[in-house]
């Protein structure tokens, strides 16, 4: 399984700032995180992938050389 963090969800959303991915990751229509660590927040990267695909369709397929 693969996850990501805040900072990868940043990174692949083309580099936006740390607030604009704390309000997108906040919103209910974001997936809901499966963990919370020290280091804050965890998704699992195909949950990430499907809400780009419905939400920022012009981005599907830009991440894919890190799976």
């Amino acid at each position: 399984m693969r996850l990501m963090g805040a900072h990868e969800i940043r990174m692949r959303l083309g580099g936006i700032s740390r607030q604009r991915v704390y309000a997108i990751t906040s919103h209910r229509a974001f997936p809901a995180p499966i963990a919370e660590l020290q280091q804050g927040k965890v998704w699992r990267a195909s949950d990430v992938e499907k809400w780009i695909a419905k939400h920022r369709p012009e981005l599907v397929g830009e991440g894919d050389d890190e799976q």
